[in-house]
């Protein structure tokens, strides 16, 4: 199932999008939903709109923080200058403010000069958790959408630390939706590739990630409690680099969608 969430009627709202292709009409609907299914059955309006009349929204607030792995592609590593591949992931934070949705513009702020993509997989929680068990994260997991974690490169090296480089506002595009069906081994196996203003400058697999899904949970739940609606970005492969205003970046991950945003330069 591909849970959105849009704006109707000027209000947030989530609903089930039907593609065409699967379901074997025309065009692209979404089943609108009553509530928020991050916190009560699903249950439906009976209420269908057209996909392409709706304006789409980040599919997820998150409920206190977007959790963030680095170095988490041997190949990522490289092309960044780090000699020693990191034995355990690397976590850092993006606010939550960050965030945005599918179509909002990613903006440039007048304090970099180098402005940069980074695709990746991103887990939704469920629940409330702690201290998960690899085995067991499956249970902790709403779903699974795409990331694009932009990243001042410039304010990355000066700064020392990231939080300031990855934590502008825009700097978190997620959606276009959330994919409820798959399993961490389904998602340890798929294809990710970024393109910018149509030309693919990233293109792997999730399969290379130094630490998987599992794992993952694990690591960051062992040292902090996770709500429903967190995120976790599973980190970027090779092949990252400059982005500018007038571009557009599609972040696509095979069986759960394309995420696109413009990008434009801050104005005040």
């Amino acid at each position: 199932m591909r849970i959105a969430r849009f704006s109707l009627d000027d209000l947030p709202t989530y609903g089930a999008v039907e593609i065409a292709s699967d379901l074997g009409h025309h065009p692209d609907t979404i089943a609108v939903l009553a509530g928020d299914p991050l916190r009560q059955p699903l249950t439906y309006t009976g209420e269908r709109i057209g996909l392409k009349d709706v304006k789409m929204l980040a599919p997820v607030v998150p409920a206190t923080k977007v959790v963030c792995i680095g170095h988490n592609y041997a190949d990522h590593v490289s092309e960044m200058g780090v000699r020693t591949v990191p034995s355990e992931p690397i976590v850092f934070f993006k606010p939550v403010t960050s965030v945005i949705g599918a179509g909002e513009a990613v903006v440039r702020p007048r304090e970099t000069r180098m402005l940069s993509y980074e695709g990746e997989l991103a887990i939704v929680f469920s629940r409330t958790c702690r201290r998960v068990k690899p085995e067991n994260a499956a249970t902790v997991v709403f779903g699974y959408t795409v990331a694009n974690d932009i990243t001042c490169r410039d304010l990355q090296t000066t700064d020392g630390q990231w939080d300031r480089s990855k934590g502008f506002d825009t700097f978190c595009p997620l959606g276009p939706w959330i994919v409820t069906d798959l399993s961490p081994a389904q998602v340890g196996d798929l294809h990710l590739r970024t393109t910018v203003n149509g030309t693919v400058r990233q293109d792997a697999s999730t399969k290379l990630m130094l630490h998987d899904v599992a794992h993952l949970i694990a690591h960051v739940t062992a040292f902090t409690t996770m709500y429903p609606g967190d995120v976790l970005l599973t980190g970027t492969p090779a092949g990252i680099g400059e982005i500018l205003p007038s571009d557009s970046v599609s972040v696509e991950i095979e069986g759960i969608g394309t995420l696109t945003n413009p990008i434009m330069d801050e104005m005040f």
